[in-house]
């Protein structure tokens, strides 16, 4: 079945109830064939299926009033508590939603805040992700009982099941505490079996596996030092990216808007038909036109096309990025890519014009957008390269070494991680030998005088 197929039965119902009442927003998402494409495949292709989905959740959006929630309706208090807040992606370039359960404590919050603050974060995902999926990221470190929520956690749950379709990428659990094996237990047996698959139950060793070092927090072990602060959407609406000088990261300039870029800040790689590529979509939001050049932190692993251009006000131009083969995928995740961008007065310059412009423009006057790599694990080639040995340009011989040292840390790694087990275990067999040899001890004495009492 198409969205065709889809969009023309849930039209003819809509013709059928007439007083439907759905919200202008909504119904504007039956126009969308990557929305509708998501319904289809969360419905597994089943038409009818599928129409019903968005009848259900068309009826749902307007009985909660979910496109009313924002900024300026829900508990802003709440927010600022960093109980729930997107940062970082996971292995596949999914956005985490990160929910820190130490934060929570149930029955202390109104529920209906909560679930207000819910809708709102995965409404501006679904707009800022362009509906691609995210990771529900259960941060449990330090939880106890009291911060098991099933009604909180069954609510998480059912909007991925029944209101927001094919959204979820991963339930990342991690480090669970053994008093909430019962609790997740039951929540396994709410999911589908396809979302149970989805369920990842991890801890600092084992997290590098779903959401690579630089991806994570300091506290997961990771090498982020994100502390959560509440950005306003507002800020954002045009999804305009935060712009940085290409050296230093963390030197901002004035907000503006002359571009916007999709996506905004990492750009995902895939391997297709023997080649590594990725790409993103500039628009010109400015009301001028723009010129604007590429740059790469290694010019010699990428090319890059366009690298330089001209927009229209309001023009879009999609820049696709192919990997050279023989360079690994492992060294090529460092890099980053600079977008800069500066006003010209019409578009039919030459080159000698534009040149000049760029050479006359002050840094106040060139706007910057920073990007960083990311390539899914599950896209990289076995052996570690970006294409078969016939492809590279480095001799076999340096390859087989690069991929053997490779081979070999892995295999150190987890014999090391195997060695900290058994000293582990054997610590704690050490410990429980001297208590119970104490014990042993102890009773004997005690029996000893008991007999010569007798």
């Amino acid at each position: 079945m198409t969205t065709s197929d889809l969009r023309t039965l849930f039209q003819a119902k809509l013709k059928e109830i007439p007083d439907h009442d759905f919200h202008p927003l909504d119904l504007e998402r039956v126009k969308d064939d990557k929305y509708l494409k998501r319904v289809l495949i969360h419905n597994e292709n089943d038409v009818k299926q599928a129409s019903d989905m968005l009848w259900d959740i068309f009826t749902w959006r307007k009985n909660v009033g979910a496109n009313d929630i924002n900024e300026r309706t829900i508990c802003m208090e709440y927010v600022h508590e960093g109980i729930f807040f997107p940062h970082g992606r996971d292995i596949d370039g999914c956005l985490l939603l990160i929910i820190k359960s130490k934060k929570h404590v149930k029955g202390v919050k109104e529920f209906e805040e909560l679930k207000k603050i819910i809708i709102y974060w995965f409404d501006r995902i679904e707009r800022e992700e362009n509906g691609n999926k995210v990771t529900l990221f259960f941060d449990l470190d330090g939880c106890g009982l009291s911060n098991v929520d099933m009604d909180l956690t069954n609510y998480l749950i059912s909007l991925f099941k029944s209101f927001y379709p094919n959204f979820l990428n991963y339930i990342i659990i991690y480090q669970m505490p053994w008093v909430m094996s019962a609790a997740f237990k039951i929540i396994k047996s709410l999911l589908p079996a396809r979302a149970v698959e989805k369920m990842k139950f991890v801890n600092k060793d084992t997290l590098k596996s779903f959401v690579t070092p630089e991806n994570a927090l300091e506290c997961w072990g990771g090498t982020d030092n994100y502390e959560f602060e509440f950005v306003s959407e507002n800020r954002s609406a045009e999804h305009t990216p935060k712009k940085v000088t290409f050296a230093e990261q963390g030197d901002s300039h004035s907000p503006g808007e002359m571009l916007r870029l999709n996506p905004n800040n990492i750009i995902i790689f895939k391997t297709e038909n023997d080649e590594v590529t990725g790409q993103f979509v500039i628009t010109n939001m400015d009301e001028s036109a723009v010129s604007f050049k590429i740059r790469t932190t290694s010019p010699e692993k990428f090319r890059v096309r366009p690298s330089s251009g001209i927009l229209a006000s309001g023009a879009t131009q999609t820049v696709v990025i192919v990997v050279q083969p023989g360079f690994q995928l492992r060294n090529v995740m460092k890099d980053m890519f600079l977008v800069m961008s500066v006003q010209i007065p019409k578009t039919d310059l030459t080159q000698k014009e534009i040149s000049e412009i760029w050479q006359n423009s002050s840094g106040s006057k060139v706007d910057e957008y920073r990007l960083k790599c990311q390539f899914p694990v599950k896209d990289l080639p076995k052996n570690g390269n970006l294409a078969e040995s016939k492809h590279q340009d480095k001799p076999d011989s340096i390859v087989n070494a690069l991929n053997n040292l490779q081979i070999n840390y892995e295999i150190l790694h987890r014999q090391v991680d195997k060695l900290k087990m058994y000293q582990f275990l054997t610590m704690i067999l050490t410990a429980f030998s001297v208590v119970l040899g104490y014990l042993i001890y102890h009773n004997s004495n005690e029996n000893d005088k008991y007999c010569e009492r007798i």
